[in-house]
């Protein structure tokens, strides 16, 4: 256990104490000299403001120093750093009686030094001078009172050789004669300064306990109460070895620069700033667990306010985005994409206000895309009151170190967003960051959270909507979605409205039209010559397009340019088109997930989950359509085989038509086959389903949970 009373000296010392020595340090571990110290201890409840006192005091000791050092308390660069607590202090103004108590302790202690008393004996007498203070009270008081005594003698020693009536009294304190020898001088005013800065170092750690708000923490709590009791022991060594500063002082000016110090005075000063430094670490490691244990508490607190401002009824929005993005009134929060500036939150008023909230790994697909979208906005609004604004939220781990590439990175992303952005990830509070992932389920996939012009939540998440319908979302609320869904029909446009004009003209012509993907070329050379074949024996318009795979960027560059040498058929060169059609199918999913409905008895979501588990599995898929009707959707074990089976079919063609003959014989062979479905979630989308059926045989799917390598573009942790 710790011990604070504990004296150490170096093994093997062969110093020899005198009777005044032995009786300094006998007690240094006696546990009669801490009662008797207590039995002073009677404080009447007479509060003491100690912080603006000790900023005082430092002020004055960090600038009476020996010797200026640049990197050591003393220096210009530390004066910059205490002008501000200087400051704060100009305004007090020091209490008659505390005066009065710092002057008889200054005297207390001046007298003792020139007797000789012993340091035990002048620090007992000192606490029971002090009795009626609190400890903080009683050893700030008592550094003042050595700082009064301390700043006299270097101030003197600063401006006797301009000022004569310095240069007098300096004269009488010998300075002149010490400041000619402080290359001998320097090894005791280099211990003597060490203690000083451990004295007040210890000092200012028990000024912070005696502040730790209340509301917050209480003595039930161990690191404060180890701490409590460890103070009047820390009180007393620090008093102990401001009376041995004195001392040294005194010595120097009664006795002159030949005062030689003697081996155990000067090992009496590094002993007690030994001391006082262990009795320091001890207690910083109680205050950090309780400046941790207060942060947790406001955090609880704050966390439970935030939530709370979130149930209650607002006149506008600026209570929710004061919360969200910043409390304060002292700085401007937001950077404004279009015109390069920095905004108030005023701009947002009674707005709708569309959070994206991501990360700094936001891809260049995701930013073009939604910037395409609120562009489109823009040109087609008709009325202010349609209109949205999108804030940026960028979301940091806070435990790691904002370096200069990722501040870079920030500015790369923020200058490219024609949006309103946070100005800086550091604005944003952690329990901000924590109601974001908890609340909104946000991890690392962008989310974007819709807010109306009163700051209520209508849409945890509308990116799936934005995806799916762009603006004709507007305004983005839970109701809109739902309805949208409602007035939906599986038809072809659903699947590749707004990527490409080419495939809505097709529809328009009503020709036949085969969306196929996969990254096995073989497999498309196959599938391409075949429907082209069926189509020409048949005698329909067919087009083809590739729409690649969601994964897997190079196989499907590859194809991309075979497909294009070959001719096999079109397809899109620019992989964010295909990036967004499968977004946009993820979304069609995750939109029904988030309205509890990626159940229901739908057959357009049937659908589109067939083509996700399509895309997942190895070898190709094809979907056909009419203009805008799906005839068939279905994976490559069984759509090639119904094209290369054309001639058993093709005799029905004339009867019941080519759509009905082709359906009719995919349908028998997907029969047989019965491919059960397969899906991959991840953990960064936020929401995992807890149950699915198959869309192939309506069955519930089983659910397994994998640990890819985090290089792996395909990493899950949802799989079902």
């Amino acid at each position: 256990m710790y011990n604070p009373m504990a004296s150490r000296v170096a093994p093997g010392s062969s110093l020899q104490l005198t009777k005044r020595d032995r009786s300094m340090f006998a007690a240094s571990d006696d546990s009669v000299m801490m009662k008797q110290i207590q039995d002073t201890h009677s404080p009447d409840g007479l509060e003491v403001d100690a912080r603006p006192l000790l900023n005082i005091i430092e002020d004055i000791l960090n600038r009476a120093t020996f010797k200026v050092d640049p990197m050591v308390p003393g220096t210009q660069a530390h004066m910059e750093n205490m002008e501000d607590k200087t400051h704060q202090a100009g305004g007090f103004v020091l209490p008659e009686s505390l005066s009065h108590t710092i002057d008889r302790i200054s005297c207390e202690i001046a007298y003792k030094a020139l007797g000789g008393g012993d340091g035990h004996s002048t620090t007992v007498s000192l606490f029971t001078m002090l009795s009626t203070f609190s400890w903080d009270a009683k050893l700030v008081l008592t550094l003042a009172a050595f700082a009064l005594n301390y700043g006299e003698f270097w101030l003197l020693s600063q401006i006797y050789t301009s000022n004569q009536l310095a240069r007098s009294m300096a004269i009488l304190k010998q300075l002149p004669f010490i400041m000619e020898h402080t290359s001998t001088l320097k090894p005791r005013f280099d211990t003597l300064n060490n203690l000083i800065k451990a004295m007040v170092d210890l000092t200012r750690c028990i000024v912070e306990f005696k502040e730790l708000p209340s509301v917050y923490i209480t003595q039930d709590v161990q690191a404060l109460s180890t701490a409590i009791a460890t103070i009047p022991t820390a009180v007393y060594w620090t008093i102990r070895s401001v009376i041995a500063c004195a001392a040294q002082i005194t010595t120097l000016t009664t006795m002159g620069h030949e005062y030689v110090a003697s081996t155990v005075e000067t090992w009496e000063l590094s002993s007690l700033a030994h001391k006082i430094n262990n009795i320091l670490e001890h207690l910083k490691k109680q205050l950090a667990i309780c400046y941790q244990y207060i942060e947790e508490k406001r955090n609880v607190e704050a966390y439970e306010s935030l939530l709370r401002i979130f149930e209650m009824t607002h006149i506008d929005n600026m209570k929710v985005l004061k919360s969200l993005i910043y409390p304060k009134d002292d700085l401007l929060p937001l950077f404004d994409g279009a015109s390069k500036r920095r905004v108030n939150l005023d701009v947002l008023r009674r707005k709708n206000v569309l959070l994206l909230i991501s990360g700094l790994n936001i891809s260049h697909e995701e930013l073009s895309i939604l910037e395409q979208i609120y562009n489109e906005s823009r040109i087609h609004a008709t009325r202010l009151d349609t209109l949205y604004e999108i804030i940026w939220i960028p979301m940091v781990d806070r435990s790691v170190e904002w370096i200069d590439p990722m501040q870079k990175q920030f500015e790369s992303l923020q200058s490219t967003m024609p949006w309103y952005s946070l100005y800086h990830p550091t604005l944003i509070n952690q329990v901000v960051i924590r109601f974001i992932k908890e609340v909104w389920h946000f991890r690392n996939k962008p989310i974007l959270v819709v807010l109306d012009p009163q700051g209520r939540v209508v849409s945890p998440n509308a990116i799936h909507m934005m995806w799916i319908w762009g603006s004709n979302a507007f305004p983005f609320t839970s109701l809109r979605e739902d309805n949208l869904w409602k007035e939906e029909t599986w038809r072809l446009e659903l699947l590749v409205d707004g990527i490409d004009q080419t495939i809505l003209n097709w529809i328009r012509d009503g020709k036949y039209i085969f969306l196929y993907g996969g990254e096995d070329i073989e497999w498309i050379r196959k599938f391409t010559t075949t429907a082209r074949s069926v189509a020409q024996a048949s005698r329909i318009p067919l087009e083809m397009i590739y729409v690649g795979k969601s994964s897997k960027k190079e196989q499907v560059r590859r194809v991309i340019a075979s497909i294009m040498v070959e001719k096999l058929s079109h397809c899109w060169e620019d992989l964010t088109m295909i990036w967004f059609f499968w977004t946009r199918l993820e979304s069609m999913l995750f939109s029904k997930i988030q309205l509890g409905r990626a159940d229901d008895h739908d057959p357009m979501l049937r659908e589109i989950k067939k083509l996700l588990s399509y895309d997942k599995e190895t070898g190709g898929w094809a979907l056909l359509s009419k203009g805008s009707s799906v005839l068939i959707n279905g994976h490559g074990t069984t759509v090639f085989p119904t094209l290369s089976e054309y001639d058993i079919w093709k005799e029905h063609v004339t009867v019941k038509g080519f759509d009905t003959s082709i359906k009719e014989h995919h349908d028998m062979l997907h029969g047989v086959a019965h491919p059960c479905c397969r899906f991959e979630f991840p953990s960064t989308i936020g929401r995992i389903p807890e149950k699915m059926k198959c869309p192939e045989c309506n069955q519930l799917m089983e659910k397994y949970i994998t640990f890819l390598c985090c290089h792996d573009e395909n990493a899950t942790h949802g799989l079902y």
